[in-house]
């Protein structure tokens, strides 16, 4: 039986590979908020021989979250893979400057969003599944209050969830891409040397290689993580 794997900001960047890596020997359920990308994505998935279900929503409407976990309840009955990469990452600004609108949607995005997904998908995911989550560890930063505070409350969420899910599952797996060519990036870093920057396929690659071969069934890792690909 196929697996099924829902990537939640898989539009671009990390995403995007992520749902590449994971074509061949999952279904992708991809959200994001820009439909373009997503059907430009649905093609690359399609091109890999994979599968996808679109899902051009905004993560931060509950509704509409709730409706996509119950589609998912209602075609697969459970979820074997869900990896988080959905962000909003405000303009970097000094502590004492920092916009109310912008964290008000950073805390919204980040954090309030985050929390609503996990009680929609935990009982997805069961006893045997595996969420998926990146930390930035910006915290602290100069400039970086918005975005660096909002992202760690969301880590630390995960974290109460990694520990609270120890014995029972699912299994919740934290990792820390390195920084990569993203659109997020270019902005957060103007002027940047780009081909220093990791690249997001291999990035991927490398994050999905570390959770158990069982989860993800890509026995084909190892040979892909060193083949040359272009990010988005």
């Amino acid at each position: 039986m196929t697996k099924t794997a829902l990537i939640t900001g898989a539009s671009r960047g990390l995403g995007a590979a992520l749902a590449r890596a994971l074509a061949p020997t999952h279904h992708i359920i991809a959200v994001a908020k820009t439909t373009g990308a997503l059907e430009e994505l649905d093609d690359q998935i399609k091109a890999l021989g994979g599968s996808a279900t679109l899902a051009p929503m905004d993560i931060t409407v509950g509704a509409a979250m709730q409706t996509l976990c119950r589609g998912i309840h209602d075609r697969w009955g459970s979820l074997d893979l869900w990896a988080h990469t959905a962000i909003h990452a405000a303009t970097l600004a000094p502590a004492s400057m920092i916009d109310a609108k912008d964290m008000s949607k950073s805390l919204q995005a980040n954090v309030t969003a985050s929390t609503t997904l996990i009680t929609y998908i935990a009982p997805l995911l069961g006893t045997d599944g595996t969420a998926l989550f990146f930390d930035d560890p910006q915290a602290g930063a100069p400039f970086y209050g918005c975005y660096g505070a909002t992202k760690a409350a969301q880590i630390a969420l995960a974290r109460s969830w990694q520990a609270e899910t120890q014995r029972t599952g699912p299994k919740v797996h934290i990792a820390t891409p390195a920084p990569m060519p993203t659109a997020t990036r270019a902005r957060f870093h103007p002027g940047e040397d780009r081909a220093a920057l990791a690249d997001p396929m291999a990035e991927a690659t490398r994050i999905l290689g570390e959770l158990p071969l069982e989860v993800t069934g890509l026995a084909w890792l190892t040979a892909t993580h060193a083949a040359p690909h272009h990010p988005l």
